[in-house]
């Protein structure tokens, strides 16, 4: 019975999170400390915390570790599998339906207005990251002293870099990252 609570529950916030994991949080606490009352709060943050370190995304890790601490490794299986399954499921439809109608005028018209869209979304979201990097109070300032001109510096390595030796990134992380601890560590 556990499994299918586990599957069920999962499945819910696989279906209902929309927005990402961060907007599942809420669902995942509903579920997992209030409906089932499988963990504790206490328990539920330090899940939630250990879920934003590792890499993935935060819904199926937490579905991962708390599907493990319910049921072990077949309760990690069945809850991770409950939260993946809806998008599949979402995923394999929209596939399906694009592959039946992708050479309808409509449809292509409406990609390539979503095309556009797309790269705002993801330039919004570097001009975010650009703007908390370089300034750290949060918000761009026109004075010289609230730029962080190590991080400036560390970006147009990089940047260069990437561009013009085609470096691996991963590399390049790893090298900014010991840049930035050098410098940082003598300021």
């Amino acid at each position: 019975m556990i499994f299918l609570e586990l599957f069920w529950s999962f499945f819910q916030i696989g279906l209902f999170s929309v927005g990402g994991g961060y907007a599942a949080l809420p669902l995942i606490q509903s579920q997992v400390v209030d409906t089932y009352g499988w963990m504790t709060m206490t328990e539920f943050t330090d899940i939630i915390t250990i879920s934003q370190m590792t890499p993935g995304p935060i819904a199926i890790n937490a579905a991962t570790f708390v599907g493990t601490r319910i049921a072990g490794p077949a309760g990690a299986a069945v809850a991770t599998l409950g939260c993946i399954f809806p998008s599949c499921i979402i995923v394999l439809t929209l596939a399906f339906i694009y592959y039946k109608y992708r050479n309808i005028t409509m449809v292509q018209g409406t990609l390539k207005g979503l095309q556009p869209a797309v790269v705002a979304l993801i330039a919004s979201a570097g001009l975010s990251i650009v703007v908390m990097s370089f300034f750290p109070a949060g918000e761009i300032a026109l004075s010289a002293q609230a730029v962080d001109w190590v991080a400036v510096g560390i970006f147009a390595a990089a940047f260069a870099v990437l561009r013009i030796w085609k470096v691996n990134p991963i590399w390049v992380m790893c090298g900014a990252g010991v840049a930035g601890l050098a410098v940082y560590s003598l300021l």
